[in-house]
């Protein structure tokens, strides 16, 4: 059973746009719609891409209305996924690549915050 989690968890990571994902979920939940404008990716590759590391265990949603938000999951019981969620992030720090998506994600106002702003 370990040896396959570990199988499914290393597939996952094996893809550039699902690493730039995780990285932005290093910094905080995301909705598919802001992975989207953070990477410049279709709506499909990034709900690909989040389904991917949500099946491999990374990942927890939490669903508020029709929004579905995604974000890191440190609280599984395989005892590899925090430390490695730490490894990835000390590793992708300083990619430029990575910098930059975290830079768009930070200029997006959250999708909780728009949507308060919108329906007050």
């Amino acid at each position: 059973m370990a040896m396959r989690v570990l199988v499914k968890a290393m597939k996952a990571l094996s893809d550039e746009t699902r690493l730039r994902t995780l990285n932005l979920l290093l910094e905080r939940e995301c909705c598919v719609c802001e992975v989207i404008q953070a990477l410049g990716i279709s709506q499909s590759t990034a709900s690909r891409g989040l389904s991917a590391l949500y099946d491999a265990g990374f990942l927890k949603q939490r669903r508020e209305g029709l929004w579905a938000f995604y974000s890191i999951d440190r609280d599984k019981p395989q005892g590899f996924y925090s430390p490695l969620i730490d490894a990835l992030g000390k590793a992708l720090k300083d990619d430029r690549v990575l910098q930059a998506d975290r830079d768009r994600l930070r200029q997006l106002r959250p999708v909780i915050s728009r949507r308060t702003a919108t329906t007050r």
